[in-house]
């Protein structure tokens, strides 16, 4: 049983360092990145729909980021879309395709997007932390049903504990290497 409850928590914590990995992909860090459109959407026929679902999205260069919509007739809507995305990008088209320049980030840019990647850490770790409580008081219930020995919780709460160390640390590394990132000039 108690494994079951770490083999759920390591999953749990696991999933908490993938979406931060995913919300660290959208933070642009001065290169052309086509994942920063994905939390870009549009209204295609009554729906909200993802930029990625309506359009092929390359850089074919360092600093530069193509849209192809699969409906011409939608390249004003993406341009609409993107420009309140609010990401700091101004898309111009030629008909077929819309073109994206990413400019060179300012040095105060990059200290409030290195702001924004330590806060979306501390968020991931107030997350781990929560898996961590909510295990340790699964254990704590078997514990006072009597399925766990005081030796047995002891040493399943050290063992929470590891696990958490081992996430918190990785969460660490993640938010390192982004300001680094960002930070590369």
């Amino acid at each position: 049983m108690v494994k079951t409850i770490l083999k759920e928590l390591n999953g749990q914590m696991d999933k908490t360092l993938s979406v931060l990995k995913d919300e660290f992909m959208t933070i642009r860090a001065g290169k052309a990145n086509p994942s920063i459109l994905n939390k870009v959407t549009i209204e295609y026929y009554g729906t909200e729909t993802p930029i990625n679902q309506m359009a092929g999205i390359s850089a074919p260069e360092p600093r530069m980021i193509v849209v192809q919509p699969y409906d011409a007739t939608m390249i004003p809507e993406i341009e609409k879309a993107i420009m309140m995305a609010d990401l700091g990008l101004n898309p111009s088209n030629d008909g077929k395709l819309i073109r994206l320049a990413i400019p060179m980030l300012t040095e105060e840019r990059r200290r409030d997007l290195t702001k924004i990647v330590k806060k979306s850490g501390e968020n991931a770790k107030v997350a781990l932390r929560n898996e961590r409580r909510q295990a340790n008081d699964k254990l704590k219930k078997m514990h006072k049903d009597s399925e766990l020995t005081d030796d047995d919780i002891r040493s399943a709460e050290k063992d929470v504990q590891d696990l958490i160390d081992k996430h918190v640390k990785i969460v660490d590394e993640m938010i390192e290497a982004k300001e680094k990132d960002i930070l590369a000039v």
